[in-house]
């Protein structure tokens, strides 16, 4: 059950990702990076690994574009 709403909180990132991903718009990736992270922690609670990997996932790639653009050091 916990693996499934880690499921979730890794789709509502993703799905608010997106905007962020266009020019001028990334540091939206700053609130939604924390929603990861709640999801990746609700992931490891779980017995199965697809809900926090889904999430850790998210993070790399968001924390990964927010670096491209200059929004962290």
């Amino acid at each position: 059950m916990l693996n499934l709403f880690s499921i979730v909180i890794g789709v509502v990132a993703l799905l608010l990702g997106i905007v962020p991903f266009l020019p001028f718009f990334a540091w939206g990736y700053w609130f939604v990076i924390p929603i990861a992270i709640v999801g990746a922690a609700v992931g490891s609670l779980s017995s199965r690994n697809s809900g926090r990997n889904l999430n850790l996932i998210l993070i790399l790639i968001f924390g990964l574009r927010l670096m491209l653009g200059g929004g962290l050091i």
